[in-house]
């Protein structure tokens, strides 16, 4: 990523914290209760997130240290395999199509970033196709005020069904855990921005 070292650091700080916390949801299965399909989602989900998270980090912080055809690869192979997915069958298509541009977007930067003449880590060279990379731009701000919105609107505790099935309100951490996933969506969709604005 191009830019100074600080936001470099800072960007992949919070892009490696929403990773780590997508990485322990995959181990412990956020939707045990569900059927097979929605733990199957949920998986699917966490995964290509926690791969965004930890991607984005080493990517803001490495930057062209690591070949370009290497980022390629890791954020390539997973954006085409949702493109597939979201293809070949309607269930939860938005959201592997939003996991497909993020893959695709992670591509491309580091595919200009490869290209760019001298690629040092940090220079002020314009890398790119600017309409490319004002789409993006306008994809992952709209994302992010999106989420932000969605974060925002959902009620700090609420009711839901209980053991019994009669309803109880959820407070205290379980109301404050529910945010979390949304608020990791959030920061990636904020430092995909950022990325993106540095070329």
């Amino acid at each position: 990523m191009h830019g100074p070292v600080v936001v470099s650091w800072l960007l992949a700080l919070l892009t490696a914290a929403a990773g780590g916390y997508c990485l322990t949801r995959l181990r412990r299965s956020p939707c045990t209760d569900g059927p097979a399909t929605g733990r199957l989602h949920a998986y699917e989900s966490d995964a290509a997130e926690a791969l965004m998270g930890f991607g984005m980090a080493a990517m803001a912080v490495s930057g062209s240290a690591v070949p370009a055809a290497v980022w390629a690869w890791v954020f390539g192979a997973p954006a085409v395999a949702f493109l597939l997915a979201s293809a070949t069958g309607p269930a939860r298509r938005a959201h592997r199509l939003h996991h497909a541009i993020g893959g695709l977007a992670m591509t491309y930067m580091a595919l200009a970033m490869g290209s760019a003449p001298g690629h040092g880590h940090h220079h002020a060279a314009s890398t790119g196709t600017p309409l490319l990379t004002g789409a993006l731009l306008l994809y992952f701000g709209g994302y992010s005020l999106w989420a932000g919105t969605r974060l925002l609107a959902a009620p700090a505790g609420g009711p839901a069904v209980g053991p019994g099935g009669p309803a109880v309100s959820v407070a205290g951490p379980a109301a404050v855990t529910a945010g979390l996933p949304r608020a990791c969506r959030l920061s990636m969709g904020i430092g995909m921005f950022a990325m993106l604005l540095t070329m």
